[in-house]
């Protein structure tokens, strides 16, 4: 119970950390995601080994999707805006899912070079 109170703590503190400095940034950007790249930067120097967030970070992948349901219901508000403009927003998600992917496997296959 320690163990996961503890790892739940050190991801709470990165997504405040995040926020803290979006807060102070001249420009809007999301402070989770400020946290997010905060917490990749500390696994990746070995700040924190992924032992420390292991079983918490597996409990949240594992109900994610449950997690989106409130997203998911907020964007009925927007209806109508989506049934008005589905084909740029379809063709949105097609081309920065295939950027995405691209990128994902360049810097993989980087990384397995290396």
């Amino acid at each position: 119970m320690y163990k996961i109170i503890v790892q739940i703590i050190i991801l709470i503190l990165f997504t405040l950390l995040g926020e803290l400095i979006a807060y102070i940034l001249p420009f809007s950007f999301p402070g989770n995601l400020i946290g997010l790249i905060l917490l990749f930067l500390a696994l990746l120097t070995k700040l924190i080994k992924p032992v420390y967030i292991k079983e918490t970070s597996q409990f949240l992948q594992k109900y994610m999707s449950f997690l989106f349901v409130p997203l998911c219901v907020g964007l009925m508000v927007y209806f109508d805006l989506i049934q008005m403009h589905w084909l740029e927003i379809l063709l949105v998600l097609i081309i920065s899912t295939t950027v995405t992917f691209i990128c994902t496997a360049w810097v993989a296959n980087r990384g397995a070079k290396s």
